[in-house]
């Protein structure tokens, strides 16, 4: 098959959920050695379209050609056997189970009525160097040990056992560092010069632009448009998948009252993560948090909000001094923390958006030891509007949602407990710019109203838009302030984190 042969038609593609068209035919098609990014709004139909190639939909109607034969999809055995080959953004790992076993679920090598273990080997060792884990991870070590990162990578792996003509990336740089991404890349380029027709989704601009040929938008279940790279910018796409200009978010002022101190951290510590971390936050003060993969940034956040225990280290929170014992006591307290990852640590999906909601103030809408959660009705009427949360009906069970939506019920969730400080980690995370502009414009007005936020997030256009001072982490350490007064952009920002300490305003 040559390069510039078409290796995938979807040909007036549709796809009807109960009250909802979420693909409308649509037509699509990937070329053979290309990376073909697929754009839109959470809730536009990208990942719905993918999953029915993937064989999830056997409901679809129209046509779907791979390598000029016509094929049904009903299944994911049946698209597997064509030659489709899906990494989703929630990876599906068994992680009591080692490296090797994950690979190679189903089809682990055997000898006679055991493992072959030396085979099993060969291969894992074989298909990690597909994905440049060759040389750092032992097949035999339990997944549970292994980085998001490297987790991505494993699954990665895993999906191209099965030597696919079309490979499927469905965000998936949501959880790496820049670092990472641009590991990821060089495998994605390696894997184009074999062949192998790439589908890219991903919210982040700058990524379209670095590993895209071309780039189809969809919106609304509807195809918009596809062009070639070279012939979009950031302006067009965007507003190819909303509908209308946007412009960027850039925060006009400052919500702090630096003579107010709500939060004061002395020598947190959490042994092998955090050292001796001390820092005031104001009283409406966007504190953002900055730092490379394994910073501690995350742990920060998690020890502050009795998430991970604190070793040692002096908290006093509204003038009161705490001992961290629990994430409850410091809910209590007035201390929120929303996760990076919604899916395993935010939200229980298969729960209505108004169980997500109320989760946290169960306590507050019992009546004689029973939960009201009628009761939370005004809260949900606030949020929604607050939030613009679609659709709008507390009812529905959270999976059913859109990523962008999701996440405004995870930011919801914790919203509906009236925090004193307010921990978001990386809260845009897998989300479409509407719904990112959405966010920021909440956590601002929320700082005017007298909340105080603590930013942590990798996202630094966000991070440099939002804060009124930026926190720098390393190796477990804060090691420095960026202050707005004096100026600080991402460059700066990037270097304070790479340990460039002439950038600082203030050294710790």
């Amino acid at each position: 098959m040559g390069e510039s042969a078409i290796a995938l038609q979807m040909n007036e593609v549709s796809k009807q959920f109960p009250g909802t068209l979420a693909v409308n035919k649509v037509s699509f098609e990937v070329k053979a050695g290309e990376v073909h990014a697929l754009m839109g709004e959470n809730g536009a139909g990208k990942s719905t379209l993918m999953k029915i190639l993937a064989g999830s939909f056997a409901d679809y109607s129209g046509e779907i050609i791979i390598g000029g034969k016509p094929v049904q999809l009903h299944t994911p055995h049946m698209a597997k056997e064509e030659g489709v080959g899906m990494v989703y953004q929630e990876l599906s790992i068994a992680y009591n189970r080692s490296v090797e076993e994950n690979m190679f679920a189903g089809k682990i090598p055997t000898k006679g009525l055991f493992v072959d273990q030396a085979a099993l080997r060969k291969q894992s060792l074989e298909s990690l160097a597909k994905v440049k884990l060759e040389d750092k991870i032992d097949p035999g070590t339990e997944m549970k040990n292994i980085s998001q990162h490297e987790s991505q990578l494993i699954e990665m792996a895993k999906v191209m056992n099965d030597n696919p003509k079309i490979l499927v990336m469905d965000e998936p740089t949501s959880a790496l560092s820049s670092e990472e991404v641009q590991m990821l890349f060089e495998i994605i380029r390696e894997i184009k010069k074999e062949g192998v027709a790439i589908v890219y989704i991903s919210h982040h601009l700058p990524e379209i632009f670095e590993i895209a040929d071309r780039v189809t938008v969809l919106r609304d279940g509807k195809k918009i448009d596809t062009c070639d790279i070279k012939d979009v910018d950031n302006e067009t796409l965007v507003e190819m998948m909303i509908g209308e200009k946007i412009d960027d978010f850039v925060r006009d002022c400052p919500g702090a009252d630096c003579n107010d101190v709500i939060l004061k951290v002395e020598n947190l510590t959490h042994y092998g993560f955090v050292h001796d971390v001390s820092f005031e936050l104001y009283s409406g003060e966007i504190l953002g948090v900055v730092g490379l993969a394994g910073s501690g940034r995350t742990e920060l956040g998690r020890c502050l909000s009795g998430a991970d225990r604190v070793d040692y280290g002096r908290l006093v929170l509204d003038d009161e001094e705490i001992t961290v014992k629990g994430m409850s006591q410091m809910l209590d307290k007035g201390v929120a923390y929303l996760s990076e990852n919604r899916k395993t640590e935010g939200l229980a999906l298969r729960l209505s958006n108004r169980n997500n909601i109320l989760s946290t103030i169960i306590g507050r809408l019992s009546q004689f030891f029973f939960f009201r959660p009628k009761k939370g009705d005004p809260i949900l009427k606030e949020l929604y509007e607050k939030l613009t949360i679609y659709p709008h009906d507390p009812e529905i069970t959270t999976s059913n949602l859109s990523g962008g939506n999701q996440q405004k019920i995870l930011l919801a969730k914790w919203l509906s407990t009236k925090p004193k400080v307010l921990i978001l980690d990386e809260p845009t995370r897998g989300v479409d710019v509407g719904a990112k502009k959405l966010i920021h414009e909440t956590i601002v007005k929320l700082a005017e109203e007298g909340l105080s936020v603590i930013l942590l997030s990798s996202d630094l256009p966000e991070l440099v838009a939002l804060s009124d001072r930026v926190a720098v982490m390393r190796q477990g350490h804060l090691i420095g302030d960026l202050t707005k007064e004096d100026g600080f952009d991402e460059n700066k920002v990037l270097l304070a984190a790479n340990g460039e300490r002439g950038v600082f305003s203030v050294e710790y």
